[in-house]
């Protein structure tokens, strides 16, 4: 029962990379080495009490050696000569994928920079291929951000003005989740995103078809995207050139979730959003439109949905 909350797609349980499977396993043997010296100190204290007063405790100083300097000495040099080989960071291969990602409030660009999609951009959702290294270049433009994917890797921190890099390598296809693990604002508990691993091929077709123009959608949803200025802060191949200060809204139907993972892709939950961000997400940058008709969020919702 105390374990029931350490599963799913967020959790460092479940595993689907080789630091994370790393991580669990030499998390696991300092918990079970902690627990023989916990055990052992309780029996020690049982004993104690137990004792006679008045009774002389021969050997003393013997136990003080062994308990005190002898045994800790073995089990640290022990986690050591563990721990160490498994502290090296993974190679970036040749057949790699390179992912740009920066932390914004409160959302994450994503942009891939190798293979048939190079430099195609994506918003609140990363996939990738099993059994490939990925690497991550993880920067800021305004605050400092944690990238934590709990089954893949270890925290990485995003800071202004730095690039930090992390490669990794899933083990398993599957959908995830990560978060960011730094205060960062108001909207730091709803800036998440999905992660799904693919099969190799299934991710370059996938890649490919990122890199594509939005579908051919008409219909008054897309007129009135363009009438109420979405395209100031976004874009949609093929639609709208826009301006890339918000997410790239090219694919955005064939996405898993929306609001950086913390909303479903439902026309209701999208239309409430177009109205009045800030009611869902406190802090973004995103302006409200409180006065816009519901048809007309709905109308724009709907064409969003078809943006695959």
């Amino acid at each position: 029962m105390l374990l029931g909350g350490c599963a799913g797609v967020q959790s460092t349980f479940s595993t689907f990379g080789t630091e994370a499977e790393a991580l669990r396993a030499l998390g696991g043997g300092m918990f079970a080495a902690a627990a023989l010296i916990t055990l052992g100190v309780l029996a020690l204290a049982w004993h104690a009490v137990r004792t006679d007063e008045g009774l002389d405790f021969h050997g003393g100083l013997r136990i003080v050696l062994w308990l005190g300097a002898i045994v800790p000495t073995l089990l640290l040099t022990a986690l050591l000569v563990v721990s160490l080989p498994r502290m090296e960071p993974l190679s970036a291969a040749e057949d790699g994928v390179e992912i740009a990602v920066d932390g914004e409030q409160f959302w994450w660009r994503v942009s891939y920079r190798s293979g048939a999609g190079a430099g195609v951009e994506t918003a609140n959702e990363i996939r990738i291929p099993a059994g490939r290294a990925v690497t991550f270049e993880l920067e800021s433009p305004d605050v400092i951000h944690s990238f934590w994917i709990p089954g893949l890797a270890g925290k990485l921190d995003m800071i202004p003005g730095r690039t930090n890099v992390l490669t990794v390598l899933a083990t398993r296809v599957g959908s995830f989740r990560g978060a960011c693990a730094e205060f960062c604002g108001l909207s730091h508990a709803n800036m998440a995103f999905d992660v799904i691993a693919l099969e190799p091929d299934d991710f370059d077709r996938w890649l490919a078809r990122l890199a594509r123009p939005a579908a051919a959608v008409t219909g008054d949803g897309r007129r009135l995207f363009d009438e109420y200025g979405c395209p100031a802060c976004h874009v949609v191949r093929g639609h709208h050139p826009g301006t890339p200060i918000g997410p790239d809204l090219t694919h955005f139907g064939s996405r898993v979730s929306f609001a950086a993972g913390t909303l479903p892709l439902e026309i209701g939950a999208v239309s409430a959003f177009l109205r009045d961000p800030a009611a869902r997400k406190p802090g973004v940058r995103m302006p409200s439109f409180v006065d816009m008709p519901e048809r007309d969020a709905n109308a724009i919702a709907a064409y969003l949905l078809e943006l695959r």
